[in-house]
Formats: structure tokens, sequence, C-alpha cells
């Protein structure tokens, strides 16, 4: 069977992606990974030595970048409903972030000690109907703020994806209430027809 003229055009552009290419020679697992560099250019949100939860994790290029900036002395854990091959330094966790045994394993791996810093990429399976979609989207950013603001030492931060949409200005205020700097990064990796952008928040106030 022959491909519909979206779908051919969808490959063409894949193909014809800049950061599809750059992603074979700098050896990360997706083009996600340039997002997230991108964002720490701006933000200096990772450095030797800290602890970090990864959420939405797979395939994996957040996790890597995040385990090469924190070095030995740091700890990331990666969490995905979706399986992800181990990588050098991070902690891989599998399953589904909205039930209870799952975030107990998450915590366990966590430890006692408070994070430095919560990622979320973390994004719903489509249905295709716009309400339920961003609905779902908008839950999966509220319990990355819960896990956040449970586990955050003072002075943490969280990076979440967000989709622009109902809900995305009222979660904005939710994150300026329990941090002290909030900031919106469209990266240019991120495609423009996308309504994702993420949300940067700093100075976490327990």
């Amino acid at each position: 069977m022959s491909r519909s003229k979206s779908s051919r055009r969808w490959l063409d552009r894949h193909f014809n992606d800049p950061y599809v290419k750059r992603v074979q020679i700098d050896g990360y697992r997706s083009r996600a990974a340039y997002k997230l560099l991108e964002i720490q250019e701006k933000d200096l949100i990772l450095r030797p030595g800290m602890r970090v939860v990864d959420l939405g994790a797979a395939p994996g290029s957040w996790s890597q970048i995040a385990s090469n900036l924190v070095g030995t002395d740091g700890l990331v854990v990666a969490l995905d409903i979706l399986p992800m091959e181990p990588l050098p330094g991070v902690i891989v966790l599998q399953g589904d972030f909205r039930e209870d045994e799952v975030l107990r394993c998450l915590r366990a791996a966590i430890g006692e000690a408070p994070l430095d810093l919560v990622l979320s990429d973390m994004a719903p399976n489509l249905t295709g109907t716009a309400v339920v979609d961003q609905t779902r989207a908008m839950y999966l950013v509220e319990l990355a703020l819960d896990l956040a603001r449970t586990h955050l030492r003072p002075g943490g931060a969280l990076v979440t994806k967000v989709f622009q949409g109902a809900g995305c200005d009222d979660y904005t205020r939710e994150l300026r209430a329990s941090f002290k700097q909030v900031v919106t990064r469209k990266p240019k990796s991120s495609r423009s027809e996308s309504r994702e952008v993420f949300l940067v928040a700093k100075g976490f106030r327990p």
C-alpha cells in the first residue's frame, strides 16, 4: 500500500530535519536532546553533583545530558511508561507515573535526600480529541509539580513541557506561587507548528 501524501510529507520533513541529522553525529537518542541543551544554555539548570529526576524519559536523551552534566557525584533517576535501554550512571524505572505503586518505586530510588531538579518531558497518548488530549496533558504536568513540591530542596528547579491551551495559564500561576522565577522557553529545536513550550521554574519555595 502506498503511503499517503501526509505520511510522505512527514517523512520528508523528518529526514531533512537538521536536528535529526545531528543526533546521529552527537550520539543522542533523540532530537529532544537539543531542547534541553538550549534550556541549559539559557538557564543553567544542571550542575555537577545535582540530584535529578527525569519524567517521561524514554528514549533517554534528556537523561544522557543530565548524567553527563551532574557527573559521578550526582544522581539521575529516569522514569517512563515505555521501556528504555540502560544508560551509564542513570537509574531507569519503567511504569505509569499516575499509579501509586510506580510512585513508591520512584520515591525509593530517590531516597531521603531532596532533589535539586525535576525534569518532565511527559506527554499523553493522543486521542485526536483536543479537549481530551489537553486535559490529559495538564494532569501530567500537575503530577510533575506535585512531585517537585514534595521532593525538591529549597531553591530547587522544575522544567516541564506544557501544551499551550486550556489550563496552561492557571498552571503557570501555580508555578509562580511555588517558585521565585518562572520563564517560558520555546527552543529552536522545537518544531514551530508544535504547541509545546517549556516552563522553567527556579528558586523553589516550600
